[in-house]
C-alpha cells in the first residue's frame, strides 16, 4: 500500500510539474514513454524531465 501511494505522488508530482511548465501532462508522457520505448538514450534522459523538455529542440517539435 506505502508503495502505491509513493507511486501516486510522484505521478501527481510530475503532473503538476508540467502543468508549472506549461506543458500538457497527457501529452508529455505520451511522448516521454514513447521515446523511452523507442531506445532514447539513458545518458540524455534529464532532456524527458519537464523543466528541459521544451528546451530541446527536437523535443520541442514533437510536443
Amino acid at each position: 500500500m506505502d508503495a502505491q501511494i509513493a507511486e501516486i505522488r510522484v505521478l501527481a508530482s510530475l503532473i503538476e510539474t508540467c502543468k508549472l511548465n506549461d506543458i500538457e501532462p497527457l501529452g508529455y508522457l505520451a511522448d516521454v514513454l514513447a521515446r523511452i520505448v523507442n531506445g532514447h538514450p539513458n545518458s540524455q534522459i534529464d532532456d524527458l524531465l519537464p523543466w528541459a523538455y521544451l528546451a530541446v529542440p527536437e523535443l520541442k517539435a514533437a510536443a
